[in-house]
């Protein structure tokens, strides 16, 4: 019986496996630090506003469906448009609220120079007796792609 051969051969397994261990360790801690500049890098380069609009109420209706124009063909026409979602509030209907979510501040500025965006601000001018502009950060953005897949046509 060789004991020290077979003591050498029980050490090296088990530097072995202290040496995977670590790159195991190592490896998981470069993830999760890559994963986490993603997620920041795609917090600081998204656009995220929420705009609060006040309509005079006797042109709801028609601020209502030239908005609805408008949202919709941001959406489709417009890669950098991740969401542009009008809603009111229940009570007080010519309270407007818009979630915009652009991919980029650059996509931000190429929407305002469309021509569904120029007709949308041009034919509502008048309606709109106050508009804030309130710019927003996310806190979870990497929950943000589970919510949009949840959503079904």
């Amino acid at each position: 019986m060789n004991l020290p051969g077979n003591e050498m051969k029980k050490q090296y397994a088990s530097s072995k496996t202290k040496v995977c261990k670590a790159l195991v360790s190592f490896l998981i801690l470069v993830l999760t630090m890559l994963s986490y500049h993603t997620a920041s890098a795609q917090q600081q380069e998204m656009m995220i506003r929420i705009s609060e609009i006040e309509i005079d109420s006797a042109y709801l209706q028609d601020y209502k469906a030239i908005l609805k124009e408008e949202a919709a063909a941001s959406v489709k026409l417009e890669p950098g448009v991740i969401a542009i979602f009008p809603m009111y509030q229940k009570e007080n209907p010519t309270q407007v609220r818009i979630l915009e979510m652009y991919a980029d501040k650059t996509s931000y500025q190429q929407h305002l120079k469309t021509r569904h965006f120029l007709k949308y601000k041009t034919t509502t001018l008048k309606m709109v007796k106050s508009l804030r502009l309130v710019d927003m950060e996310a806190i979870d953005v990497a929950t943000m792609t589970l919510i949009f897949r949840k959503l079904k046509e």
